[in-house]
C-alpha cells in the first residue's frame, strides 16, 4: 500500500470552506475521481485522509495537503491531477500528486505573506521598535502568553501599488502552533490597524532545520 500525498492551493472563495467542510469536499472529490483510493475498515467504510495543519477559516493557502492511500502498484499520479482538478470547486487546484516523501509531523514552520491596505504601512512599521508583545494564545490545553517579538523580530514591510505586506514563518508543530490571526488581532490592538483589513496567504511548511517541507 502506498500513500499519496495530494498538494493543493486554496485561494479566494475556497478559503471561507472549513476543514470540516474540507474533508466532506475531498471524499466526494476522490469518490467521484473512481481513484483506486483505500477505504477504511469496518461498519462505516470511508476513505483514509490526513490533512497537515488545518488552515484557519478566512485564510488563503499555497501549499496544502492532504495524504490518502492506494493498493494500485504504478499509480499514474499525472492522471491523478488531471482527474481531481476536473471536478474541484472554484479555488482548489491540486498542483502535485506523489508518493509521501516526508511525515506531516516533520513540519515545524509555517510560512505566511501577510497583507493590508498601504496606508497601514507607517502603522505597522511602529512594530519594529517594540522591545515586547506578548500575546494570549488559548488552546485546549489552557492559556498561555507568549511573545511575539520571539518569533517575528522585525515587519520587513514591502509596498504593493494599493497595498503593504511582509512575510512570517511562525511555529506549527505539535508543541506550539501559532496562528498568525494572533499577530493581525496583536496590530490591531497595539496601533489601531483592523485585522478584518489583513489578507494571509500561507506560502509553504519548513522543517526543524528550515528545509522546505515536502
Amino acid at each position: 500500500m502506498i500513500t499519496v500525498r495530494i498538494s493543493f492551493k486554496k485561494m479566494n472563495e475556497a478559503s471561507y470552506i472549513s476543514l470540516l467542510d474540507m474533508q466532506r469536499v475531498m471524499q466526494r472529490v476522490l469518490k467521484r475521481s473512481g481513484l483506486p483510493v483505500w477505504h477504511t475498515l469496518g461498519f462505516n467504510p470511508h476513505i483514509y485522509m490526513t490533512f497537515a495543519c488545518p488552515l484557519s477559516l478566512g485564510q488563503e493557502s499555497r501549499c496544502e495537503c492532504v495524504d490518502v492511500k492506494t493498493e494500485a502498484e504504478n499509480p499514474d499520479f499525472a492522471q491523478w491531477q488531471t482527474a481531481l482538478n476536473a471536478i474541484m470547486p472554484t479555488g482548489i487546484e491540486v498542483y502535485r500528486v506523489e508518493p509521501v516523501k516526508m511525515k506531516a509531523d516533520a513540519i515545524a514552520y509555517a510560512c505566511y505573506r501577510i497583507r493590508y491596505p498601504a496606508d497601514a504601512a507607517e502603522k505597522l512599521a511602529q512594530y519594529n521598535s517594540l522591545d515586547s508583545l506578548p500575546v494570549e494564545k488559548k488552546s485546549k490545553r489552557g492559556v498561555r502568553m507568549v511573545e511575539m517579538k520571539e518569533y517575528v523580530p522585525t515587519l520587513e514591510l514591502e509596498t504593493e501599488g494599493e497595498s503593504v505586506s511582509f512575510a512570517v514563518c511562525l511555529p506549527a508543530s505539535q508543541d506550539l502552533n501559532l496562528n498568525p490571526s494572533l499577530l493581525t488581532a496583536a496590530l490591531e490592538a497595539k496601533f489601531g490597524v483592523p485585522a478584518a483589513n489583513a489578507s494571509i496567504l500561507r506560502t509553504e511548511f519548513l522543517t526543524a532545520d528550515r528545509q522546505k517541507f515536502e
